[in-house]
């Protein structure tokens, strides 16, 4: 996706913060050196750090400036946030936190959906495992398909502040979705687990829906370790989703291709 000039003096100054080329209480440039700098009107850097005042990463005050906050003020829900963290570096502890997320909100999720899921509800996920299936034996993009997946699950427990959730929480997810999938035959491998969510759920079965959406998180979670112990260079969630091939391989689509989120 083609960024505007706002979208990227956004973009360049929330990287900067959360590389930490602006540390936790360090005082961004003014507006007149931050325009300059950038090659942008100073109503560009205004809008681009009130953009940053909503995401958690600045606060501004007359006589203080513009101050950077430290991560426990940032908004994790974002997808920008999530996306320059990734460009940074997706460390252990980020990664752990997404791990300690999924595991106390999709089981609880899970188990709603088992009891409350409409037909509509199972059709979508059901829809969303045909295209995980169609990508990992034909090609294409299982990532899409796999968040489809588990947002639907979240809409199905029927608990609106859970559905408000499950919007928040999707650039988390990809995020975990993406390293996940990096993993040679980790998609193929996972299928198996992801049907048995959706047939516990089909089921009206709670309990078994809650053992297997966990076995499948925590199946994700090895596969995360064995990407890290790798060393192998993680994805980056914002560029375009990652494409399987045939063999089971990834690969990325051509430059200018779509973005998926």
């Amino acid at each position: 996706m083609i960024k505007n000039v706002y979208g990227n003096t956004v973009d360049h100054l929330g990287e900067a913060i959360v590389s930490g080329r602006y540390a936790a209480g360090a005082t961004i440039p003014p507006e007149p050196l931050l325009g300059a700098e950038l090659g942008v009107s100073r109503t560009v850097v205004r809008e681009a750090v009130k953009s940053l005042v909503g995401k958690g990463l600045v606060s501004t005050g007359p006589k203080v400036g513009t101050r950077v906050l430290s991560s426990d003020h940032w908004n994790w829900f974002d997808p920008d946030v999530v996306a320059w963290q990734s460009r940074a570096g997706l460390t252990r502890e980020f990664l752990r936190d997404l791990q300690e997320l999924r595991r106390v909100v999709e089981p609880a999720a899970v188990r709603m959906a088992a009891e409350r899921a409409t037909a509509q509800d199972i059709a979508d996920i059901e829809a969303a495992f045909q295209g995980m299936r169609l990508a990992v034996e034909e090609g294409g993009d299982y990532v899409t398909h796999d968040l489809r997946f588990h947002q639907g699950l979240l809409r199905a427990c029927g608990n609106r502040m859970m559905i408000q959730m499950s919007k928040a929480i999707g650039a988390l997810l990809r995020t975990s979705f993406e390293i996940s999938t990096s993993r040679k035959d980790g998609p193929r491998n996972s299928l198996p687990m992801h049907r048995a969510v959706l047939d516990a759920v089909i089921a009206r079965n709670p309990a078994k829906a809650e053992r297997a959406i966990l076995g499948l998180i925590d199946s994700a979670g090895d596969d995360i370790d064995a990407v890290l112990a790798s060393r192998r260079r993680l994805p980056r969630v914002d560029a375009p989703a990652r494409l399987l091939r045939e063999t089971g391989g990834v690969r990325r689509p051509p430059a200018g291709g779509r973005r998926r989120v």
